[in-house]
C-alpha cells in the first residue's frame, strides 16, 4: 500500500464526527477587533501533508469556551432550485452528468434514418476530440462495494480498500461505490475487513454486480474513471469535475490574482466512435482569504452594517481550502462561533477547531476571534448523516470574480490574456496534455495495462455554414458581414418597424446631474427623428439623491398617460435601482429606463449611447426593431429560462417568453416565482396557458405549431424534463380544448459545453464564421441534436451553442429547425447582431435575472406585452 493510501486509511469517517446539525455555538462579541491585530497569514501549501477523510470539519455539537453564554441559532435555510424537483433520489449512485441512458432519439420518427441537415456551404472544421483508437477485448467485472459502519467520504472508501490490493490485484478502477476488475474473484460475494486510523474495524462486501463485454456502454463510466486516475498521476488537483496544475501558476500581481491552468475531460459514445473531449480550463484564485477580505470590508462599512455587508458579499461565492485543494459554496456565517469552539469527534473526544486544523492538516489559525462559514452538504442520496461544514475564513482563499472586478476593464483585459486563448494557442494547450500522457512512463503502462490507446491528433470532419439572414426594417432590407454578425452601420438612420411616440414621459435627476440630465435629452431630440419616433420634451424632475426622494418623486408625477419613466442615477448602487424597479414592475407598472451618468460623461461616445438608450426606449413601450423573413406559419416561439436567486435563499425564477405574432417582434412575458418546495412546472403551464390566450387576443386564432426553447437545464437533468415536463406541457395544451391539438417541439438549450470547433484556413486555425452547423460526428447518436456557431467573437475562441430536440410531432426536416434557430439568434432587440442562443431565450434570462436579483416577486401583468426587461 502506498504512502498516500496508508494516509486516507487513517482517515475518520466524517460523517461519525456530525452526528447533529449545530446545538450550540460560542458567542463572540465582537468578531472583527477595531484595530485589526498584525496577524500573519500562514503560507499554506496544496495538500501534500496528511489527507483527512472527509471534506473539512463537519459541524457538530460545539462546546463553549468559559465564560461565554451559550443559544441556539436558527437552522440554516439553503437555495433550492430546479434541482430539488429534478433530481430523482439516486442512492448511493452520483450524479450522471452526460445524461446517459436518456434515449430521446427513437420516440421521434422522422429522423430514425438521418438527423442531418443539408443546406449551406461545407468548411473544413478541426474539434477538441481525440477517437478512442483501442480498447480492452476482454470481458470487464463489475462489483458494487458496501462499507458496514457506512464511510461516506471517496477517498477513504478507497483506502480502506486498496488494503487488499492482493485480493483485488493492481489493475481496478473503482470511483468510490463501483469497481472494475479485468479478473474475476473467487466467490460472487466477498468480505474482508479494514481498518481505520482511529483503529476503527470496517467491514467491506465486494458483490460481483454485472459481467461486462468490450462493447457495454457501462464501459464508458469505467473508461472517465481510468482517465480521471492518469490526470492524477500526472500531479493535477481535482476541483470540481476539472483537474488543475497548481504547480504551474500564472500570476497577475496587479490585482492580486493567480489562475491555475488545467482541463476538462469526458469520455462518450458519439456518432461513429467513443472518443475523449479536451478542453482548457482555469481556476481564478484570488490571493487574500475570507479573513482579508472581511478585515478590508470593515473598514469601508460603518459598524453596525458590517455584518450584513458581509452575508451580502460572502454567502454564495465559492471558496478554495488550500490544504485539501477543496472548493466549499458559503451558505451562512456564523457569529457567535470561533476557532476556540469545540465539537465532537467520532470517538466521543471533544476538540477546539485551533487543535483540529493543526493536527489534521497542520495549519496555524492565528485570529482567535473570528467567525465561522458554514458550508451546507449538497448531497441528498445515500446515508449522509446531516450536519453542515465548518470553514475557517482565515484558511479560505476566494475564488472567481466579482461584479465589481468583472466591472473593471482592465482587470478583465489583463486577465483575459491568461484565460481566452485563440484557437491555435487553444489547440497547442491541449496537445500538451496529450503529450504529458505520451511522455510518462507509468501513465502509458496504466493505459497498456487496460488496453487503452487513444488517437494523437483532433478529429477533423465537414460541418456547413448557412446562409446568412437579411435584416428587414419597415420596407428597407440590410445585408451585413456575416464574418462580424452586426449590422449596427448598415441600419443606423433607418427608420424603425414601429416606433412608439415620447409624448408624455419622464426624466427624473438629482442636482449635481441636471446638466448629464440635459445632455441626454438634446441628444435623444438628435437621433430619435431619423428612427420615426416623434418625441415632445420630458417633465423634468429633480429629487435629492436619497431612494425615498426617487420614489416620492415618481409616486407624484406618474399619471395614467406617462409612456415611460427615465431615471438617471448618479451611482450604479443596487439598492437604489432595485427600489426604482421594483415600483416600476410591480405597484405602478410603467416602463422604465435607468441611465447611470457617467455613461454619457465623453463627448465622443454620447450620440452612440443616446442611440442605443432610443431603442431600448422604444423596446420597452412596445415598439418593434428590425425582423427577418420567417417562412414558417402559425408557430409560436417560446423560450425558457431559470435564474436561482442565491440572496434571499429561497426562490428560483423562471422566466417565460413566447412570440404574439407572425414576425416574431412582439412578445408575451410573464416570470414564475417558485418558493421552497413548489414545483416550477405547474408555473410553467400557467405560464403557458396565459400565453395562448394572449396570442388568440392577437391573431384570432390559436397556434399549430408550439416551438418551446428550454435553457437552464444543468447537468444530468435530461431525464426528468423529458418524464415530467413535456407530459406537462402536452396535459396543459389538452386543457385549453378538447379539438385543439397543436404540434408541440422542445428543444433543450445548451450554452456551457466543452466542444470548441476551429475552421482550417491555408495551414492555420481561427474561429468558423457565424451559421456554422454541425449535427455529424460529434452529436449524440441516441439524441436529435446539433451545434450551431452563431455570434463572432473578437477574442479567444468562439463557443458553439448545442440544442438537443428531445420532443417533436411537428415533424419539421432538421435543416428547417436548425434554419428557424439561426434565424431567432437575430431577434434580440437589445444588441444589432447575431447572439448565442435564440431571442426567447436571452429575453427569459433577462427578465428571470431582473426579477431574481431586483423585485423578488412576480412583476404586473399589466406589463406582459412589452420588453420592460431589456
Amino acid at each position: 500500500m502506498t504512502g498516500r493510501a496508508r494516509a486516507r486509511s487513517r482517515g475518520r469517517p466524517p460523517g461519525q464526527e456530525a452526528a447533529v446539525p449545530a446545538v450550540g455555538a460560542a458567542s463572540v462579541h465582537q468578531a472583527l477587533p477595531v484595530q485589526p491585530p498584525g496577524h500573519h497569514q500562514p503560507r499554506v501549501h496544496p495538500s501534500l501533508l496528511e489527507e483527512p477523510g472527509g471534506r473539512g470539519c463537519q459541524r457538530a455539537p460545539q462546546s463553549v469556551p468559559q465564560g461565554q453564554s451559550e443559544r441556539r441559532p436558527e437552522g440554516l435555510q439553503i437555495s433550492v432550485g430546479f434541482q430539488e424537483l429534478s433530481l430523482a433520489d439516486r442512492g448511493r449512485r452520483r450524479r450522471d452528468f452526460n445524461d446517459l441512458g436518456v434515449n430521446t432519439r427513437q420516440a421521434i420518427e422522422h429522423v430514425q434514418e438521418s438527423k442531418t441537415g443539408t443546406s449551406g456551404v461545407m468548411i473544413k472544421l478541426t474539434t477538441n476530440y481525440f477517437r478512442l483508437t483501442s480498447r480492452p477485448q476482454w470481458a470487464l467485472y463489475q462489483y458494487h462495494v458496501g462499507y458496514s459502519p457506512e464511510m461516506e467520504a471517496r477517498r477513504l472508501r478507497s483506502a480502506l480498500l486498496f488494503q487488499h490490493e492482493e485480493l483485488i490485484g493492481k489493475t481496478h478502477a473503482f470511483d468510490g461505490s463501483v469497481l472494475f476488475l479485468p479478473k474475476k474473484l473467487v466467490n460472487k460475494v466477498t468480505e474482508v475487513f479494514s481498518r481505520t486510523r482511529n483503529g476503527e474495524d470496517v467491514k467491506i462486501t465486494i458483490t460481483l454486480t454485472n459481467e461486462l463485454p468490450p462493447s457495454s456502454p457501462t464501459c464508458l463510466q469505467f473508461y472517465n474513471i481510468i482517465f480521471r486516475r492518469l490526470l492524477k498521476m500526472l500531479n493535477l488537483q481535482q476541483i470540481g469535475r476539472n483537474y488543475y496544475n497548481p504547480n504551474d501558476p500564472i500570476s497577475i500581481p496587479n490585482h492580486r490574482l493567480m489562475v491555475w491552468p488545467g482541463f476538462t475531460s469526458s469520455i462518450l459514445q458519439y456518432e461513429e466512435s467513443i472518443m475523449l473531449c479536451v478542453d482548457v480550463s482555469h481556476k481564478v484564485l484570488r490571493s487574500e482569504t475570507v479573513l482579508d477580505f472581511m478585515y478590508s470590508l470593515y473598514y469601508q462599512v460603518e459598524e453596525q452594517r458590517f455584518r450584513d455587508a458581509c452575508a451580502k458579499e460572502l454567502i454564495g461565492l465559492i471558496v478554495l481550502t488550500k490544504y485539501n485543494n477543496k472548493t466549499y459554496r458559503v451558505d451562512d456565517i456564523d457569529w457567535d462561533a470561533n476557532p476556540q469552539c469545540t465539537f465532537r469527534k467520532s470517538d466521543g473526544s471533544e476538540i477546539s477547531y485551533i487543535d483540529y486544523y493543526k493536527r489534521q492538516y497542520n495549519q496555524e489559525i492565528t485570529d482567535l476571534n473570528q467567525p465561522v462559514l458554514i458550508s451546507q452538504c449538497r448531497r441528498k442520496g445515500g446515508n449522509m448523516i446531516p450536519g453542515p461544514v465548518v470553514l475557517i475564513p482565515e484558511l479560505c482563499f476566494l475564488t472567481g470574480l466579482t461584479e465589481k472586478m468583472r466591472n473593471d476593464f482592465n482587470m478583465m483585459k489583463d486577465l483575459a490574456v491568461h484565460t481566452r486563448l485563440p484557437p491555435e494557442q487553444r489547440q497547442r494547450e491541449i496537445g500538451r496534455l496529450v503529450e504529458y500522457i505520451r511522455k510518462d512512463d507509468n501513465v502509458q503502462k496504466e493505459l497498456q495495462d487496460w488496453g487503452l490507446s487513444f488517437d494523437s491528433h483532433l478529429l477533423s470532419f465537414t460541418g456547413r455554414v448557412v446562409q446568412g439572414e437579411k435584416i428587414l426594417q419597415s420596407g428597407n432590407v440590410f445585408d451585413y458581414n456575416p464574418q462580424f454578425g452586426d449590422w449596427s452601420k448598415e441600419t443606423r438612420g433607418a427608420p424603425l418597424i414601429c416606433p412608439k411616440p415620447l409624448d408624455n414621459w419622464l426624466l427624473i435627476y438629482t442636482r449635481r446631474n441636471y446638466d448629464t440630465a440635459n445632455i441626454l435629452l438634446q441628444n435623444l431630440f438628435k437621433v430619435t427623428p431619423a428612427m420615426g419616433i416623434k418625441m415632445n420634451k420630458a417633465t423634468m424632475i429633480e429629487v435629492d439623491d436619497r431612494t425615498e426622494a426617487y420614489l416620492r418623486g415618481l409616486q407624484q408625477s406618474i399619471t395614467s398617460d406617462t409612456n415611460i419613466v427615465v431615471c438617471v442615477l448618479s451611482s450604479t448602487r443596487k439598492d437604489k435601482y432595485d427600489a426604482i424597479k421594483k415600483y416600476l414592475c410591480t405597484d405602478c407598472p410603467v416602463p422604465s429606463q435607468c441611465v447611470v451618468a457617467r455613461t454619457l460623461s465623453k463627448p465622443q461616445t454620447v450620440m452612440a449611447v443616446a442611440t442605443k438608450i432610443a431603442l431600448q426606449m422604444n423596446c420597452k413601450m412596445g415598439g418593434e426593431l428590425w425582423s427577418v423573413e420567417i417562412p414558417l406559419k402559425q408557430v409560436m416561439i417560446v423560450g425558457i429560462d431559470c435564474y436561482h436567486d442565491t440572496l434571499t435563499g429561497k426562490q428560483s425564477i423562471a422566466g417565460f417568453v413566447s412570440s404574439l405574432n407572425q414576425t416574431m417582434t412582439r412578445w408575451f412575458s410573464r416570470c414564475v416565482v417558485q418558493s421552497r418546495g413548489q414545483e416550477l412546472v405547474d408555473g410553467l403551464k400557467a405560464c403557458l396557458q396565459t400565453a395562448l390566450r394572449d396570442w388568440f387576443k392577437w391573431n384570432k386564432y390559436l397556434p399549430s405549431r408550439i416551438i418551446v426553447y428550454r435553457d437552464g437545464v444543468g447537468d444530468g437533468q435530461l431525464y426528468t424534463l423529458v418524464n415530467y415536463e413535456v407530459p406537462q406541457f402536452l396535459d396543459c395544451l389538452k386543457s385549453i380544448g378538447k379539438d385543439y391539438n397543436p404540434r408541440l417541439t422542445v428543444i433543450v438549450v445548451k450554452k456551457r459545453v466543452n466542444t470548441r470547433f476551429f475552421a482550417e484556413s491555408v495551414g492555420a486555425l481561427k474561429n468558423p464564421p457565424p451559421g456554422t452547423v454541425v449535427d455529424v460526428e460529434v452529436t449524440r447518436p441516441e439524441w436529435y441534436d446539433f451545434y450551431i456557431v452563431s455570434q463572432a467573437v473578437r477574442n479567444g475562441c468562439v463557443a458553439p451553442t448545442h440544442y438537443n430536440v428531445i420532443y417533436d410531432t411537428s415533424k419539421l426536416k432538421p435543416d428547417h429547425i436548425q434554419r428557424l434557430t439561426y434565424k431567432l439568434c437575430h431577434m434580440y432587440y437589445n444588441w444589432s447582431g447575431v447572439i448565442r442562443v435564440p431571442a426567447p431565450c436571452q429575453y427569459a434570462h433577462k427578465l428571470a435575472f431582473l426579477v431574481g436579483q431586483s423585485i423578488h416577486r412576480e412583476p404586473n401583468l399589466l406589463l406582459s406585452d412589452r420588453l420592460y426587461y431589456l
